[in-house]
């Protein structure tokens, strides 16, 4: 590499303040999506006349365009340069966003929340790299600083917008707010970090791995989200994908462990530390994305809230995360990351656990004080567990780890949505039927007929009230079998050594 990558010119002035700017709008759009559309699920479902765990389809689908596009990101830089690729990426997220938008059926929404993922899977990293280039080394600290107050802010705003612009405009809107900000953020990247290109060179891409890799991830999150409506392994193509997943998965673990170049560089995973803390993060991390899927669901499904009131509900979570965020960064310089990882996964196991208490009589705060806790211990998970796998590996191989851990994290979020609202439905059906057999018709049929209502209208209060309970009962085991994943995932933790080393500044984010 050059003089020329090894020692950018950092913008000054008006310029570096936009430019800034640009890459951290640019970050904060694309973090919004993994959560503005949760709380739109139900309105989506509706308007296309699909069902609540088809709807999930619009989440995950969005995650694995995502997590696959990760692992390509620095051969794209390095072939095509990125400032390119970050000005191609916000314009093709951009144009997706209309289309998400203008979708008419399930499929294409689908195609187009893909599409948009595999364009902004690289924003992320790119608006890092780009960020380090244009400010000067003792700059960079804090620019790194205000980036990640984006991805903090953003998970909290998503479900509020998402809630507010649905109930009071469509669920088209939540795309098409996304228009001026590529547009702007497109424009400005052209014009402000043209200084900040990086060079290019001919590198060669492991087409093999990708095309392994892109088959097993595609074939998996099919299987899931097909199998609940395919009746599982009783149906053939359920079965056939299974397969699949399976053999290619084990092709390509075979092929990246002896490839020169892989596209996935799985020789981190030889360090014990970063091996285990891996298996904590795609464990708690898909449990905890999960709920955030199922529980603006269930609130306006089941309980009668409005996209919006189950937007404020759900983000109370990420207040307690901004405060205590620059407070545990401190401590993981002082303390084990381990001990700081294990309690805070523990906090969210307790929080989760008094999410299995609600009912369906449940007021606001009832349901709003576990997400305001829940963001206390957020930090305490992310943050030194970052720190505790990017310090178990070697020096050169950070930027590997850093970009598999986000692969293995995004992918978490969409294998759990699926697992975890295949149960909710599943165990929704059990307790319906539970109730039903413990009901007793005749007399309700009697207390409700002395009232003078008709017999029709009886039945529909008891169904309705039915499947309100079965809800009820459905989304309380869903947490209960939360907290233990939660727990669990704690407790992997102390497998993993204790660090020797600090990870590299910024190396968290």
């Amino acid at each position: 590499m050059n003089a020329k990558a090894e020692a950018p010119t950092p913008l000054t002035g008006v310029s570096q303040l936009l430019a800034g700017l640009v890459l951290a709008l640019t970050n904060f759009m694309v973090v919004l999506d993994t959560t503005i559309a949760n709380v739109s699920v139900p309105h989506i479902s509706g308007s296309l006349a699909i069902s609540g765990s088809q709807g999930t389809w619009i989440i995950t689908s969005y995650a694995v365009a995502e997590a696959v596009c990760v692992p390509l990101t620095g051969w794209l830089a390095g072939r095509f340069g990125t400032v390119r690729v970050f000005t191609v990426g916000m314009i093709g997220f951009g144009l997706f966003s209309v289309l998400c938008g203008l979708s008419t059926s399930l499929g294409m929404l689908v195609a187009c929340r893909i599409g948009q993922g595999l364009c902004g899977g690289p924003l992320m990293p790119l608006s890092q790299t780009l960020l380090m280039r244009i400010f000067r080394p003792d700059q960079r600290a804090q620019a790194m600083g205000a980036w990640s107050m984006t991805t903090v802010v953003a998970p909290i705003l998503g479900p509020i917008l998402g809630g507010t612009i649905s109930d009071s405009w469509s669920w088209h809107w939540i795309f098409f707010i996304n228009i001026p900000v590529a547009a702007g953020c497109a424009f400005g990247a052209m014009r402000l970090l043209r200084k900040a290109e990086t060079p290019t060179q001919p590198l060669r891409v492991d087409r093999v791995g990708l095309m392994l890799m892109l088959l097993w991830i595609a074939a998996l999150q099919i299987m899931l989200d097909l199998g609940r409506e395919h009746d599982w392994f009783n149906d053939p193509v359920i079965v056939a994908l299974a397969v699949i997943a399976a053999i290619a998965f084990v092709v390509f673990l075979a092929w990246e462990a002896t490839e020169a170049e892989p596209i996935v560089n799985l020789r981190v995973f030889r360090h014990r530390g970063f091996t285990v803390a891996v298996t904590s993060l795609f464990f708690a991390f898909g449990t905890f994305f999960a709920a955030a899927v199922i529980i603006p669901q269930w609130l306006q499904l089941s309980l009668g809230y409005t996209a919006t009131y189950a937007g404020y509900a759900t983000a109370f979570n990420g207040v307690a995360a901004v405060v205590m965020s620059p407070i545990v960064a401190k401590l993981s310089t002082k303390y084990d990351s381990r001990g700081l990882v294990c309690f805070g996964i523990v906090w969210l196991g307790l929080t989760t656990l008094l999410r299995s208490q609600w009912n369906s009589e449940a007021d606001f705060w009832t349901l709003a004080l576990p997400q305001l806790l829940q963001g206390f211990g957020m930090p305490f998970f992310f943050v030194p567990l970052m720190t505790l796998a990017l310090s178990s590996v070697d020096p050169q191989e950070t930027a590997a780890a850093a970009g598999l851990m986000s692969f293995l994290r995004t992918m978490a979020g969409a294998i759990g949505t699926s697992v975890v609202t295949t149960m909710w439905d599943d165990s929704a059906r059990v307790a319906r039927s539970e109730i039903v057999g413990r009901l007793n018709d005749e007399h309700t049929i009697a207390v409700l007929g002395a009232q003078g209502m008709p017999l029709d209208q009886i039945r529909a209060i008891v169904a309705q009230l039915v499947d309100k309970e079965s809800m009820a009962l459905a989304t309380t085991h869903i947490f209960l079998l939360s907290a233990f994943a939660f727990f669990a995932a704690a407790t992997i933790i102390w497998l993993a050594p204790r660090p020797k080393r600090a990870a590299g500044p910024g190396a968290a984010h």
